[in-house]
């Protein structure tokens, strides 16, 4: 793979002009950008999956569910529907894509919605009798049809972007000077404790200016595991050897906190947003206990077996009454005109 990215480094010239233009016309404005007199959030990154957005929206909702009626418009990637859907608490998964199933089914009172045409989903959304208080916006920071009025900017951090290269050789979808557009950049999975020496590192890599803030966030692993209608203490995998099943884009955090409870398991690792075949569920049937995650879930119900378990994840956000603060400051900015 390596080997095969060198060879395709010649050709990351042609991407980062193609994409170098493009984001110059939008910010000259020979290209529109819609901006909404409403209070919507970009989620996204600059790399290729695995940064953990979905974490970050869930955090979102959690955090503003109490004060603010919310919706999320996602593309729905892998979705077999085109144009706008609006998710009702039994639409398929095949039907919006696996990220805003999770999100509906975790929360239900929220509005979740999917639309390739961003423009188009935000317009649907505010016109809707249950009359949101702000959008969320999933994986949105290269559609620049939409200018979000605060943009967040997630970067992992063993794979910082400004260590990565563009598409074909790298992961990056632009080149890293499109990280001046977000008002927040979010470090994540990040190690349980870090030091204020590498956090300067870090920030000094990154190039943060002065109108942006830096947070750092690590993943947070459950106490149980779960499944359609069992739940069970993540210690009763210790003695069982079982099977993981992921189809993620990055499994190594994963991976690593499951061995680091030294747990014993053999690893059917697919990639990210896995359509899951007829061949690969028989195969997953076979396996007397099943481990996978929230999102794989979701497409493995349609497996009958009844020990088949996820263990979700929640996102640990450092200084988060800042974080959280920014983020309901930014609504009230709009609630006051």
């Amino acid at each position: 793979m390596k080997l095969l990215r060198k060879i395709l480094l010649p050709l990351n010239l042609v991407y980062f002009v193609v994409t170098y233009v493009r984001n110059k016309l939008y910010d000259w404005n020979l290209f529109k950008s819609v901006s909404f007199d409403f209070p919507v959030i970009g989620v996204g990154n600059l790399s290729v999956g695995g940064t953990g957005k979905t974490p970050l929206v869930e955090y979102l909702i959690k955090t503003l569910k109490l004060d603010y009626k919310i919706a999320v418009l996602s593309r729905g990637y892998g979705r077999k529907s085109n144009g706008f859907v609006l998710s009702q608490i039994d639409t398929d998964v095949k039907i919006i894509g696996d990220e805003p199933f999770q999100i509906k089914n975790k929360f239900p009172n929220i509005e979740v919605a999917v639309d390739n045409n961003r423009q188009n989903g935000i317009s649907r959304l505010i016109k809707l009798d249950t009359n949101p208080d702000v959008v969320i916006l999933d994986d949105s920071f290269q559609h620049r049809k939409v200018n979000p009025g605060l943009s967040i900017l997630l970067t992992p951090f063993d794979n910082l972007f400004c260590d990565d290269v563009l598409l074909p050789a790298g992961n990056l979808r632009e080149s890293t000077i499109g990280s001046s557009r977000a008002q927040i950049i979010i470090v994540t999975k990040c190690p349980s404790i870090l030091t204020d020496i590498e956090k300067k590192k870090i920030y000094q890599k990154l190039k943060i200016n002065n109108q942006q803030r830096l947070f750092y966030s690590s993943i947070v692993y459950d106490k149980s595991i779960y499944s359609a209608k069992k739940t069970k203490s993540i210690k009763y995998l210790t003695k069982q050897k079982f099977t993981l099943v992921t189809g993620i884009a990055n499994s190594t955090p994963l991976v690593n906190y499951l061995n680091s409870l030294g747990l014993k398991y053999d690893h059917l690792k697919f990639s990210d947003h896995h359509e899951y075949k007829n061949s690969d569920l028989e195969l997953i049937s076979s396996k007397p206990l099943v481990l996978t995650t929230e999102k794989d879930h979701s497409k493995l119900n349609l497996v009958d077996h009844d020990s088949i378990y996820y263990l979700p994840i929640k996102l640990k956000i450092e200084n988060s009454n800042e974080f959280d603060n920014s983020i309901k400051k930014f609504i009230s900015r709009y609630q006051a005109n």
